[in-house]
């Protein structure tokens, strides 16, 4: 609609072709207008009623920087020193319902502001932002329990999110709410309008997290009149995890292993690097949010491919590429350390799905159900000896995996680090009943781990399962097949003594009703074939009837296996998309990747979700749900109350 206008195109012209009401078109067409007039007015010329103008129609420092050809800090310092400051109104958050007790701030420029003086030292929270896949609700709990805690011991809370779909924008969660967006602007404009004694960055995420350096910039000038910290870990320490250079010296001080890798800004740059590990390989553009734009990459066609097409390469955003780690077992660990550099870990989870399959789609277990003391050992002393490396101060998440975890010779490498709460930290915290957030705002604010009675390792006694929910069936035609960018749009979690029964919870949380009797149609990979085998004999020992297309039925009629013969679609019929419509099918293990995912194996995957039958893309997600099901056919689940598993919150 902008290129249209721009073009000459007329309202009315533009509301017959969209629908759009003549009222919002004409707002547009002054917005454009006054993107004109910024673009032929240097910025100094501009009057400090004509400046106040733009800023009341909503141009941000950032639009008009790009307009007038300067930068957001010279627009900013230009503008105070015309004394063009916001202001901020309250909004009745309760409807007139009934009283409402905290003040509920929204930004304009006009003359009176109606911010309340306080009484308490402040702490502002910074939030996540409009949720979406990869900064989700997970992150709302983290800055809902800072908030409680803090205002528990005698702070006044300052939130600061734009998503009123969270609990933290709620009437009663904090004591003031800026209904503002995340960017460096607003959360200035916010930090010289209250003062706070201090800034949590921590627990929203990435989106807060990129303000790190910009806010602590601002704030460490002596202009800035302020006496405000960042509380928590350092910005110079969350840049340290964050940029692939530095983190990987600090690896190297510590002989820490990491998979090997490379950064690359060109194709070229990328195939050097791919030869140099060899393929597989993970590629990712950095300080990317819920591994977005991430992709396993086998051939230097499918890297050529994502360097031209996936991603927008550029000098200041290169590429990270890393050699993926088959068949290996990743761990998740949550940590939180305090400023005497005491360093306690919450959890240590280990992934069902194979490393590879992002975090937050892979389903989980806490405590680990098949690795041994030593390699558990080995990840709490490199969780401890980094979180003192980068000067932690709160809590820290910590990627691992573990290849040839069941050999005598297990090698564990670290995937990532990040210094921050991480969308674990909800489950880690009911699974055994600490409190990590809660402990962590406080660490923030001075106190010691000592002082909060958290000293050690809670390693519950019964196994807690995360599941993911995945939205698939919300939007047609998407696939359903799982890798490294993030898809799940909640959870889910199952308790219980037995591994099988807590999966099998799990599973029914996330809506998924498994089988206990009927036909598995099994269709792998070549890389999976081989691998496949152990799991289909288990399910022919549960009673199972197993098919497999043509392949596959090769390789498991080797191992010895009796399996049945399906057809692909294109060698006839009746084919394995009959028998899933004739209901002949009642669980499907399906394990293509690369090319193999777009071609036969997603009309499977589609068709399957269209008639509700589980289906399952990974072989350690084949092998949990043969565990679920053994414990499904020989008991009878039964249920208890969290609080019966978990010992009591520690604050």
């Amino acid at each position: 609609m902008r290129h249209a206008l721009q073009l000459g195109i007329s309202a009315e012209e533009i509301y017959e072709l969209t629908g759009i009401d003549p009222w919002f078109l004409d707002k547009f067409q002054q917005l454009l207008d006054i993107e004109k007039f910024l673009k032929r007015t240097p910025l100094q010329q501009l009057t400090k009623e004509q400046l106040y103008e733009v800023k009341r129609d909503g141009y941000s420092d950032r639009q008009i920087a790009y307009a007038t050809k300067t930068t957001e800090d010279e627009v900013r310092a230009y503008r105070k020193s015309l004394g063009i400051i916001p202001v901020y109104k309250t909004v009745d958050t309760c409807a007139a319902e009934f009283e409402a007790f905290t003040p509920y701030y929204y930004s304009t420029y006009e003359e009176e502001t109606e911010v309340m003086p306080a009484t308490k030292p402040k702490v502002l929270i910074l939030g996540g932002g409009p949720n979406r896949i990869g900064q989700g609700i997970e992150f709302d709990y983290c800055c809902c329990h800072a908030a409680y805690a803090l205002k528990d011991a005698g702070y006044e809370t300052i939130m600061v999110n734009s998503n009123p779909e969270t609990v933290s924008t709620d009437y009663d969660t904090s004591d003031r709410l800026y209904f503002e967006p995340l960017t460096k602007e607003d959360v200035l404009n916010i930090i010289e309008t209250e003062n706070p004694v201090g800034v949590i960055i921590q627990f929203g995420g990435q989106t807060p997290l990129k303000l790190a350096i910009p806010l602590q910039k601002f704030l460490s000038t002596q202009d800035s009149g302020l006496s405000t910290q960042i509380w928590g870990t350092s910005p110079d320490s969350i840049d340290m995890a964050e940029n692939r250079e530095r983190f990987e010296k600090i690896l190297q001080q510590l002989n820490i292993s990491q998979p090997p890798n490379g950064i690359a800004r060109s194709y070229e740059d990328a195939l050097i690097v791919a030869k140099r590990i060899g393929y597989p390989v993970v590629v990712r553009p950095s300080y990317v949010l819920g591994g977005r734009a991430m992709e396993i990459v086998y051939s230097d066609a499918e890297l050529e491919r994502y360097m031209t097409f996936a991603v927008l390469v550029e000098p200041e955003h290169p590429i990270l590429i890393d050699k993926f780690l088959e068949n290996a077992i990743e761990v998740d660990v949550d940590a939180i350390a305090d400023h005497t550099g005491r360093v306690v870990i919450g959890g240590i989870m280990e992934h069902i799905e194979q490393a590879g399959i992002h975090s937050g789609d892979s389903a989980c277990s806490l405590p680990s159900i098949s690795l041994s003391p030593a390699v558990l050992n080995q990840i709490r002393t490199w969780t401890v000896q980094l979180a003192q490396a980068l000067s932690v101060v709160g809590l820290m998440n910590i990627q691992f995996a573990v290849v040839g975890a069941s050999s005598y010779s297990p090698q564990v490498y670290i995937l990532e680090a990040n210094p921050r709460a991480s969308r674990t930290v909800p489950f880690v915290s009911k699974a055994t009943g600490v409190q990590l957030a809660k402990l962590a705002s406080l660490i923030m604010s001075g106190k010691t781990l000592e002082e909060l009675g958290f000293t050690e390792e809670v390693i519950p006694t019964h196994i807690a399962v995360k599941e993911a929910v995945l939205p698939f069936n919300k939007f047609p035609g998407t696939d359903t097949i799982l890798g490294p960018e993030m898809r799940s749009t909640g959870e889910v979690m199952g308790i219980d003594s037995d591994f099988g029964r807590a999966f099998a919870k799990a599973e029914m949380g996330a809506g998924e009703r498994l089988p206990l009797s009927g036909t598995v149609f099994v269709s792998m990979s070549d890389r999976d074939k081989a691998a496949a085998s152990g799991v289909v004999k288990e399910f022919i020992d549960l009673g199972f009837t197993v098919m497999a297309t043509l392949g596959t039925r090769r390789v498991l009629l080797e191992q010895g296996l009796k399996i049945e013969l399906v057809l692909k679609l294109h060698e006839g019929r009746p084919h394995v998309l009959d028998a899933i419509k004739n209901q002949k099918i009642q669980l499907i293990i399906n394990t293509p990747s690369g090319e193999e995912a777009q071609t036969d194996a997603r009309l499977i995957r589609r068709t399957a979700l269209a008639y509700k039958i589980p289906i399952i893309t990974t072989i350690a997600g084949a092998k949990a749900t043969v565990a679920a099901i053994r414990s499904l056919q020989n008991t009878t689940l039964d249920v208890k109350t969290i609080q019966e598993y978990c010992p009591i919150a520690r604050v």
